[in-house]
């Protein structure tokens, strides 16, 4: 007689997920399997280190679980019919095959272009079944397909092909949560993947699909030539986001704001937003009002609007977005979280986002890996977002689906954080409607994201200029052979009876008509309705930079504050280091020692939540601060964060405070900084800060930089309060992370677009932020703050400069005491830590009667007036000197030269003191580094 093992040997292998499953099961009941389960399960823990070898793990399917608990399957003598266990089993793989790889062999190119793959697994031979099983009736574990337990295995194929291999392809079972599994496993399979709309929800749809293809062809006549990124071959698109308006509401969603690249946009804007065709013809016939200094192409300007739908008033936004495609994905992420902070706790169901993505783009652009990443973070997570992929199945003009990308689909970076995906033929309207449904649904019920690939193709080149048949030859045979979606569901609802034969016709005349009148085409556009939630942003528009505020404060205030963010938890353990920090801040505010640069920042922040000002910071390493300064976030030493070992006293300076939010974001800075970008364009009335863990971090965010901070207002006049902090400073530390790229953000300024800061002192730190704050004015602010000055007794600043009465100097003049200025023969202006290079040069040297140095700290927008007021303090100074510690080539010099020399005099001439042009942003050795620091100092002190 064989032993257990032998007997049961057949099973595993490819048998192996059943024998998985049985395992969990009788590790959490012994009794719930069959005795010959038992006594082998229970002879297998018995040898050396099985439990160590964790041999039960995730099953593969859910349905086996309550296989084994089930006598009735076959039984002799009260033994298993293994014959037909074997079956059973057999059964129960080819379902999950065909949940694993259905989507394979799904309908799911228009084109017909793309063979199945991956399907073997799909036959029921490669499981031992044959057709003298097809009348058998087997289980199918928890019950599947409208709530049927057993079914003949002829239906159960056909079901599963209905669910799996359709217009609809579904990837979940990557999934690690059991609920979310079950969930998708029932919507799909107990539907059967069968769309059922009543006849008036099938002529909105074809109407829909009307409008999309009628304007792309109007437009296409009309105006011969021009680039407006057709969305010919994937109108479906615009018929499933006007599904999602329309059907969001019922869940409690009052706002969708949308993010897309230039593909589709105009239909978008005209078809779903409600945008005016007289005004998008203005555009492109060059007609349209020059509103904005610089302004856009009409394929990039965002939209707004309030839409009826069956649920009430729906707001919608199409977010601004430049030609870098995805870069719009983590803005609108950041948007949707300060509207959803807005709203309260209800924010996340009643604000939705949606992005809608190119295929190549959407696997090619890492960016997309960052904003899934953020997804379900405690700082960013905006409660799951609907993706929908434009799958033109062509991305730009690549020609081979092997140089497109590395995987099988191009959706499948969305496993990376276990979003389901819902694969979906563009020539089926409804089955898109009704992956929408599904993906609404899903969101709600689990709060994540959700992916939709809608596999289409691109009728047209990547702009209407291309030819297409240049690269892809076969597939654009196809293309041109190809009759249109909005053709195909006519002559299907024609079939169906749902319209007669001249309908279809009547409703492109109908919306032909429309569009030469420039009327309105979309008719659920509301002209008189505007919600509660909008943000007035009047108040910010027009302001000048040197709107005055009040910064300082009582200091009754300061310590009255400082008692409060310097309490701690009682029983809360300290690290010793903090512990001395906190006791320093409490002598700090007293007046008793200056004030440090983290204890400024500190003050700054309580000062403006106890006030009603939310404050929000997030960079890698923000609560701490990367240079162990900020201290935002308590640690006991004796738990865990999870189990309230974290304590934030900023987040507890009283009851009705307004929030304190810092966040130690994921190591990723584009996405992060077009996040808080995204998050400062909604919330005007909060700071928020975005901090760089060395200041030329923010390289990796330079599309940012350049396309939304820099230029968002001149281009679609949106109004940006978002500071960032980048530390700043040359320490012999070699070139990385010495240069925050001064000079880049300097050549970016222009028409008061942004301000740029470089500190020297603590209490101008306090300043600066409370100004960005309480002021009305609404610009980006950067702060180059020195890392080697937070901890520098000289540039601490005594409790005075930061009473009544004190605030941001734009410019502090020279300190040195002499008896006359007329000594004064060369003045040097400078930014940074470097001042203190030169103060201490120059009074070793003895030069405090012959040279002043000024601190211009705010580079842009310039101060004129200021340095003009100090230059005029020494009337006989005819060298002027701009000191600075970067390269010539680099920093602020040749960027600002042109600024200082409209405020000197004929008499005056203008030199520079800096290290010498470099490819690099500082040198690497210790000694060249001090060599170059004496020869700046040399050059900024040595008189002519």
């Amino acid at each position: 007689m064989m032993d257990d093992k032998q007997s049961f040997s057949y099973l595993f292998g490819s048998n192996a997920p059943y024998i998985e499953e049985l395992y969990e099961n009788y590790l959490n009941d012994p009794n719930s399997v069959d005795e010959h389960w038992k006594q082998y399960f229970t002879q297998l823990a018995a040898q050396p280190g099985a439990v160590e070898r964790d041999i039960a793990h995730r099953p593969i399917q859910e349905s086996f679980a309550n296989l084994a608990k089930r006598k009735a399957t076959a039984a002799v003598s009260g033994s298993i019919d293994f014959n037909l266990m074997k079956k059973q089993v057999s059964v129960l793989r080819l379902m999950s095959a065909y949940r694993i790889q259905g989507v394979g062999a799904a309908k799911l190119d228009p084109l017909n272009r793309v063979p199945p793959s991956n399907v073997e697994a799909l036959d029921p031979a490669y499981h031992g079944l044959t057709d003298a099983d097809m009348a058998v009736k087997f289980s199918m574990g928890d019950g599947d397909f409208s709530g049927n337990t057993s079914l003949p295995l002829a239906e159960i194929i056909s079901k599963l092909k209905q669910t799996y291999c359709g217009h609809i392809g579904i990837e979940y079972m990557y999934i690690s949560n059991t609920d979310e599994r079950r969930w998708i496993r029932s919507r799909f399979e107990t539907e059967l993947s069968t769309p059922k709309y009543n006849a008036d929800e099938k002529r909105r749809i074809l109407k829909q699909l009307t409008a999309a293809e009628t304007l792309e062809r109007y437009l296409h006549t009309k105006y011969v030539g021009q680039k407006r990124f057709s969305v010919e071959g994937g109108e479906s698109a615009i018929a499933g986001l006007n599904y999602l308006i329309q059907n969001a509401g019922k869940d409690g969603v009052e706002e969708v704001v949308i993010g897309m690249a230039h593909r589709g946009r105009l239909n978008v804007l005209v078809n779903t937003l409600g945008k005016l065709p007289r005004d998008l013809f203005a555009e492109f016939e060059g007609k349209a009002a020059a509103t904005l200094p610089s302004g856009d192409v009409k394929y990039h300007m965002g939209f707004s609007s309030d839409l009826a739908t069956p649920n009430g008033p729906m707001h919608v936004t199409l977010a601004f977005n430049p030609s870098h495609l995805e870069i719009v994905n983590p803005v609108v992420e950041g948007s949707v979280r300060a509207k959803q902070r807005r709203r309260g706790d209800d924010g996340p169901n009643q604000v939705l986002p949606v992005l809608i993505h190119g295929d190549s783009a959407f696997i090619g652009l890492g960016v997309n890996q960052a904003t899934f990443n953020l997804s379900q973070t405690r700082g960013y997570t905006t409660g799951g977002t609907v993706h929908l992929v434009i799958n033109n199945q062509i991305g730009f003009t690549t020609s081979d689906l092997r140089d497109m990308r590395s995987s099988a689909h191009c959706t499948d970076l969305a496993k990376m954080v276990e979003a389901p995906i819902f694969h979906v033929n563009g020539d089926d309207p409804e089955a898109v409607c009704y992956v929408i449904q599904a993906a609404l649904d899903y969101r709600k019920a689990f709060h994540k994201d959700v992916v939709i690939d809608l596999v289409c193709f691109r009728k047209l080149g990547h702009n209407e200029g291309d030819d297409p048949f240049l690269t892809q030859p076969m597939m654009y045979r196809k293309v041109s052979q190809h009759p249109g979606t909005r053709a195909l569901y006519a002559d299907k609802l024609l079939k169906e009876g749902v319209i007669k034969a001249d309908e279809a016709e009547a409703y492109i005349q109908e919306y032909r008509e429309a569009l030469d009148k420039g009327e309105q085409v979309e008719q659920t556009r509301l002209t008189d309705y505007e919600s509660k939630h909008r943000v007035d942003w009047s108040k910010y528009s027009g302001q000048d930079w040197r709107e005055a505020v009040s910064s300082g404060l009582p200091a009754a205030d300061i310590q009255r504050l400082a008692d409060k963010f310097t309490e701690v938890p009682q029983g809360f353990a300290l690290h010793n280091t903090v512990k001395k920090l906190l006791e320093s801040r409490k002598a700090m505010a007293a007046g008793e020692q200056p004030i440090d640069w983290g204890m400024a920042e500190t003050i700054a922040y309580a000062s403006l939540v106890t006030k009603g000002t939310p404050v929000r910071i997030s960079g890698e390493d923000s609560g701490r601060g990367t240079f162990s300064h900020r201290h935002a976030v308590l640690h006991d030493q004796n738990r865990e964060k999870r189990d309230d070992g974290a304590y934030v006293p900023l987040s507890h300076m009283s009851e009705q405070q307004a929030s304190f939010i810092v966040i130690d974001s994921i190591l990723n800075e584009e996405a992060v900084m077009a996040y808080e970008y995204g998050f400062a364009c909604s919330a005007p009335d909060r700071l928020t800060i975005w901090e760089a863990q060395f200041g030329d971090f923010a390289n990796g965010a330079q599309v940012v930089i350049d396309q939304f901070l820099s230029s968002g207002e001149t281009k679609w006049g949106r109004l940006c309060g978002l500071t960032v902090i980048l530390p700043h400073g040359y320490d012999g530390q070699g070139p990385e992370h010495s240069s925050a790229r001064l000079e880049r953000w300097l050549q970016l300024c222009s028409e008061d677009n942004m301000q740029i800061v470089m500190p020297s002192e603590a209490s101008q730190m306090f300043h600066i932020l409370r100004r960005q704050a309480l002021r009305s004015y609404r610009k980006p602010l950067v702060i180059f703050m020195s890392k080697r000055l937070l901890r520098f007794k000289d540039s601490m600043s005594p409790l005075s400069n930061f009473t009544e009465g004190s605030t941001f100097r734009p410019v502090i003049g020279d300190v040195a005491e002499r008896a006359d200025n007329g000594s004064v023969k060369r003045v040097v202006l400078c930014a940074g830590q470097v001042y203190y290079d030169l103060a201490k040069a120059r009074d070793e040297r003895n030069l405090a009667d012959d040279v002043a140095i000024v601190r211009v700290e705010q580079l842009y927008p310039f101060p004129y007036d200021e340095i003009k007021a100090e230059l005029a303090k020494y009337p006989n100074a005819k060298e002027v000197t701009w000191a600075q510690e970067e390269p010539r080539n680099q920093g602020a010099f040749y960027q600002i030269r042109h600024r200082i020399e409209r405020v000197l005099d004929a008499s005056q001439t203008l030199s520079f003191a800096g290290r010498p042009t470099s490819a690099s942003p500082a040198v690497g050795y210790m000694s060249k580094h001090v060599a170059q620091l004496k020869q700046l100092i040399d050059d900024a002190l040595t008189l002519n």
